[in-house]
């Protein structure tokens, strides 16, 4: 099984175009914005973390983290917004590789990453064998999300402005998904790409090679259990 990136900007669709690789192609997708939301929960590591770090304002009147409120804080503070990072990421990473597992054992051909920050963490770069970006014009990007989250403009930009800008990530991705039409034009962008993704036989190499890696470690515990009566 291989594995590919999905990303883009802030309100660019990404979370649409993740839904039709999903629902209309069944292709499993490991959904980080899920993950980050499980890994804060209440008693979980990352919520004392971020408890202790951000204070009793960044929590809701049940206890939760309110996300709002904590977004407020990071998009307008680059240090506050590495600080985040530094306690979420490796829990959110922790979680999608043991995802990754799970749908490597079910024999999927490849699976989808769907990661906000695929490029500016560059975490998980290194595992993706392919990268798409979800793209759409700076005007469209600005008002679907000062609509989506009631914003204004100058809170709406200080967000987009947090990210790498889509130009830099259309540079380095290998698929773009052009969001700037209709729906069906996007569905239709899908479906090519998933036909290229469907066509690649790097899931072959990758298992070829998981085997090879295993054999030498295989032989080393019979030899282990040889050694020490084992059988």
């Amino acid at each position: 099984m291989f594995l590919v990136g999905l990303t883009g900007g802030i309100a660019t669709g990404k979370s649409t175009v993740a839904k039709i690789f999903r629902e209309e192609y069944g292709c499993p997708v490991i959904d980080a914005d899920a993950i980050a939301r499980k890994v804060v929960e209440p008693g979980k590591p990352a919520y004392r973390k971020i408890r202790s770090t951000f204070g009793e304002e960044v929590l809701l009147s049940t206890g939760e983290i309110n996300r709002e409120k904590l977004g407020q804080i990071i998009f307008n503070d680059g240090g506050k917004r590495r600080e985040l990072n530094a306690i979420v990421h490796p829990a959110i990473k922790r979680e999608m590789l043991w995802q990754v597992f799970w749908n490597f054992l079910h024999g999927h051909q490849f699976a989808i990453l769907d990661i906000p920050l695929l490029f500016e963490t560059k975490q998980m770069l290194p595992f993706v064998s392919f990268s798409i970006v979800v793209f759409c014009n700076e005007e469209q990007q600005l008002n679907r999300l000062m609509q989506r989250n009631n914003l204004d403009e100058e809170a709406a930009k200080a967000r987009i402005n947090s990210q790498m800008s889509l130009k830099e990530k259309c540079e380095l991705c290998t698929h773009v998904i052009d969001n700037t039409q209709s729906l069906d034009e996007t569905k239709n962008h899908v479906k090519q790409v998933c036909k290229t993704l469907k066509a690649s036989n790097k899931h072959i190499l990758v298992r070829l090679g998981l085997i090879a890696a295993f054999i030498p470690i295989s032989l080393a515990v019979l030899l282990l259990c040889r050694f020490f009566g084992l059988f």
